[in-house]
């Protein structure tokens, strides 16, 4: 698919992989539509896009929202007449699988599943009926096989691997021009860790719970030695031009975790995870 006069949305636009695809995008000659639940970064996305001659709006989206998707959606359409290419990429983390409240569960997966769902129910609709288009939704390698401390996030993130599969799939199914992929990235240096500064004011409580477990700090320095966000946006980018379903930027651990479980579920002998080893790809 080529990018040049494209037009892409991409939600969690304002910093980290969504901001490095924008960029991305942006200089192959894509028109920009940035969603994003904090303002003061949209904004600042904005303006830096437009400093290097982007064509490049900011929407302020709460993806959990159904409603406030469909504006992005319309906003997008009201702006450039037309969406080619969809990053489902907002998302958070969110505490161990033990001891997690039910509402901070419910929180990551209505921002990380519900994000996607709504994504895909506001734009495949258009895609399809000009049978062109591409919609990439950001998993992990999280999504690939359990990891400790990360419970709700490793739960999202299966299901936005199941959803991508399931979409593809249909497509197939469909002989659609329209491509699918899946971002299973390992670590990468973005501020996922620190996603809490988005919680809704009345889960505020529960942070000190979610950041009491010591995996936590472990996988926050694994953030830390991760890959550079321009890497991932141009693994997004290739992966629209070729229409590549999996986008794997550290592909030897997401083969190897995949493998494991395999090994795991022949031999009754358990995997064990090694963050620094994962973060090294």
């Amino acid at each position: 698919m080529n990018i040049d006069g494209k037009t892409a949305v991409i939600t969690g636009g304002a910093s980290g992989i969504g901001f490095a695809t924008a960029r991305q995008f942006a200089s192959s000659g894509a028109n920009i539509v940035i969603g994003d639940i904090e303002s003061g970064p949209l904004e600042q996305a904005v303006s830096q896009l437009r400093d290097t001659g982007a064509s490049v709006i900011g929407i302020t989206c709460d993806v959990s929202s159904e409603s406030d998707v469909m504006s992005l959606r319309d906003g997008a359409l009201d702006e450039f007449g037309a969406v080619h290419i969809v990053f489902n990429n907002a998302g958070v983390g969110g505490g161990s699988t033990i001891g997690t409240p039910k509402a901070m569960w419910d929180w990551v997966m209505a921002v990380n599943v519900d994000g996607v769902v709504n994504g895909i129910n506001a734009f495949m609709p258009l895609l399809l009926e000009q049978n062109e288009g591409h919609i990439i939704s950001t998993a992990s390698l999280a999504g690939l096989g359990g990891v400790p401390g990360m419970g709700p996030y490793c739960a999202s993130k299966f299901a936005v691997v199941g959803i991508c599969e399931a979409l593809y799939h249909e497509l197939q199914q469909r002989e659609s021009n329209v491509g699918v992929s899946v971002l299973c990235p390992g670590f990468v240096k973005t501020r996922i860790f620190e996603a809490l500064r988005n919680m809704p004011d009345e889960l505020r409580e529960l942070t000190g719970t979610a950041r009491s477990d010591p995996n936590a700090e472990a996988g926050a320095s694994a953030v830390m030695m991760g890959i550079e966000p321009e890497i991932v946006g141009s693994a997004v980018e290739n992966a629209v031009r070729s229409n590549k379903f999996w986008i794997l930027t550290h592909e030897r651990s997401a083969i190897r975790t995949t493998e494991m479980r395999a090994e795991w579920m022949r031999s009754g002998v358990p995997t064990r995870v090694n963050l620094e080893k994962a973060a090294k790809g």
